[in-house]
């Protein structure tokens, strides 16, 4: 009896681990967003694909935690999924709670590789609390485009 107590239990976290991780984004669709937000921005031009980025009902750009993000090379954000008083701001010397450099480490990768991943410390806008965050980021002319995941 105890033995089916004890695989019902672990059933049943496992469910409860699957649950939570269905309820985050994974980083392949995190890479996949950034995907269509490139395409879409080369598409559409980007004053059309920044209304879309911020446009919480569009969801090519909003799921779950996942949402598209963008910064010039300079460090100022034009266009954020989550949270629009950022837009226009230069957050160049933004650090997360470790005091890692966020918006440097994006252009850091964008610079050297074109593409890649961050990672860093967030707040998670579904629980709101900080949480470690890897974000993929790509170069598209002199802008930064990316969404992350939490982990």
């Amino acid at each position: 009896m105890r033995l089916f107590k004890a695989l019902g239990f672990t059933l049943l976290m496992l469910a409860a681990g699957v649950a939570a991780a269905a309820e985050r984004g994974s980083a392949e669709e995190a890479v996949a967003m950034v995907k269509k937000a490139v395409a879409y921005m080369k598409e559409a031009g980007k004053d059309k694909a920044f209304t879309e980025f911020g446009n919480p009902s569009n969801t090519q750009f909003h799921d779950r935690d996942l949402y598209i993000f963008v910064y010039d090379m300079n460090g100022i954000n034009v266009a954020h999924g989550n949270n629009p008083k950022m837009i226009g701001k230069n957050l160049l010397e933004m650090k997360d709670n470790d005091g890692k450099f966020i918006i440097k480490g994006f252009i850091d990768v964008t610079k050297t590789k074109g593409k890649g991943w961050v990672d860093y410390k967030w707040p998670n806008p579904v629980t709101k609390a900080v949480e470690s965050k890897s974000s993929y980021v790509e170069k598209v002319d002199n802008l930064i485009v990316g969404a992350g995941i939490y982990k």
